[in-house]
Parts: C-alpha cells; structure tokens; sequence
C-alpha cells in the first residue's frame, strides 16, 4: 500500500482527447490524481465537475489534475461532452495504474462482491513523491480539501 513520502507509480495513459500522460513528462511540478469509479454516475459526475471548476485554482497552485477510472476513451468523450468537463480524463482499462496506486479494491454492494476503484485522490509533489493521499473519499467539499493541500504545497 503506497504510502505519503514514497514515489508515486509512475504511467502512460490515454487521455479522453486522444494524446497520452506519462507521469514522469510532469516531474518539475504538483500533479493531482483522482481515481473514481465509473463515467457518468451521479458521485463521479459531481467530483469531476468539482475537479473542473477548480482547474484554474489548481493550476494558480502550480498542479496539474487528472482524473482516471477504467472507463474507455470513448466514454470519456462523452462524458467530458456531457458535463463540459475540462479535467483531463484517463483510461485505466486493463486497472494496471489503479493496482499500482492500491485502489482497485474489492467491494460488496447489496451483499454481492465485485471489484472496483475505491474512490481516492493522490496529491504528488513536483519531486514525483507522494504528499498526501485521501482513500475513500466522500465527494463533499473533497475538491476543496485537495485544493488547500495544493496551495500548501508551493506556500
């Protein structure tokens, strides 16, 4: 299980417009990575919506933000349409990166288990070390927590 103060994973992923994030290209400043479980849901939809209004706030704190989830590209298209999203969204298709970061969990909803990604944000430093990490996020004022983590980063 990562841990604040060690490396964060580093990846290649797609991006919901095509191109690719590789981790290691963002070295030199703060990245946010939020993990959540599925395009389109109301609690996704209302963190990545959250994530979006604040992109300028976070880039004022010198962070970049990714949102990722096993969703394709294609679906990210949509959903980014949908909602007017402007936080770049990744495929995780095949759960590598969420393996990576411990959030590919097993859960148990209405007495079934199934796998999925426990919601959870990485806030990583621009040395590439992890500085705070948040499992099991409640979507309430979460955009805002990370936001004060960011700023705290560079003040």
């Amino acid at each position: 299980m990562l841990e604040p103060e060690t490396a964060a994973p580093l990846f290649t992923l797609p991006r919901h417009d095509g191109s690719e994030v590789n981790l290691e290209s963002l070295r030199g400043q703060a990245v946010v990575l939020f993990f959540y479980p599925r395009d389109d849901t109301p609690g996704c939809t209302k963190e990545s919506i959250g994530f979006s209004a604040q992109l300028q706030a976070f880039a004022d704190a010198g962070a970049k933000v990714f949102g990722i989830s096993k969703d394709t590209v294609a679906k990210h298209e949509k959903f980014t349409a949908k909602h007017g999203l402007t936080t770049p969204l990744l495929s995780d298709a095949d759960a590598e990166v969420c393996e990576a970061y411990g959030v590919w969990k097993e859960k148990n909803m209405y007495g079934k288990k199934h796998w999925g990604i426990e919601r959870s944000t990485f806030l990583i430093r621009a040395d590439g070390t992890i500085a705070r990490i948040w499992r099991k996020v409640k979507v309430d004022g979460h955009v805002e927590d990370v936001l004060e983590a960011a700023r705290s980063l560079t003040g």
